[in-house]
């Protein structure tokens, strides 16, 4: 609790939930800390809460808060100093013909069923291949932030649908919330695109940093943040430096 010390939202209570099976590296137990009430975590609220390692699922703000683990851990993009490597550049030139339209935060059944066919094939037993049109839109359509719906199809509108990605932007830049994209072109590269095309729209807006979420050096599905360089990492209530020893 020491990190929200400083959180100027007094009106913000947190608590933490009950145990439950960890996502992401099996055989742990998962506690997280939750901001309540959802309706006073408006914009500014929102970044605070993001700069201080919070992430967002629908209308729930939290973070990780594991008395015996700290694997997960906060990390964002210094946009600036940002330079694609080999890998990166090769899937921005691959999907470079694609077009990007931001659309309004409601519901759409084209991206409801390029969701569950993502779900069904990335995360295969989850169970959220099978969410309804409500639980879809609870999961991705509810927010208290200003939030982007960028989808994007290989040509212009009307051409196939190939990634749905929610960008929430907060005071010190873009947060990126959750995307999918067509699982049935293995040989694609559309979550690395995705990334590198939120860090152009960082440059773009002036915007210094874009928040990825929680790095997780032993989770195959979380580890790949770390070959965004550089990247920083919150740790011990302070922003610093990952370094990809791997390269």
């Amino acid at each position: 609790m020491n990190l929200l010390n400083d959180f100027s939202t007094r009106e913000l209570q947190f608590y933490l939930t009950s145990a439950y099976p960890c996502s992401y590296l099996p055989g742990r137990m998962a506690r997280s800390l939750v901001a309540t009430p959802n309706e006073l975590v408006d914009s500014a609220a929102y970044s605070e809460l993001i700069r201080l390692g919070f992430r967002r699922s629908g209308a729930y703000t939290y973070r990780p808060q594991c008395s015996q683990c700290q694997a997960c851990v906060p990390v964002r993009l210094v946009v600036a100093e940002f330079e694609r490597n080999r890998t990166q550049r090769r899937a921005w030139k691959a999907h470079s013909a694609m077009t990007a339209a931001v659309k309004e935060l409601v519901y759409d059944p084209e991206h409801h069923e390029l969701y569950r066919r993502y779900q069904a094939s990335r995360h295969a037993g989850g169970g959220m291949d099978q969410d309804d049109s409500e639980q879809y839109a609870r999961f991705l359509l509810q927010s208290h932030a200003t939030t982007y719906l960028v989808e994007f199809r290989e040509g212009g509108e009307g051409a196939p649908l190939r990634m749905v990605s929610l960008i929430d932007r907060v005071n010190d830049g873009l947060s990126s919330v959750y995307t999918f994209y067509d699982p049935d072109l293995p040989r694609a590269s559309f979550g690395t695109y995705n990334i590198l095309w939120q860090a152009a729209l960082c440059r773009e807006l002036e915007l210094p940093y874009l928040y990825l979420g929680y790095w997780i050096e032993h989770s195959r599905k979380m580890a790949y943040k770390i070959n965004y360089q550089p990247l920083e990492g919150l740790i011990e209530s302070r922003w610093q430096r990952l370094s990809n020893n791997q390269n």
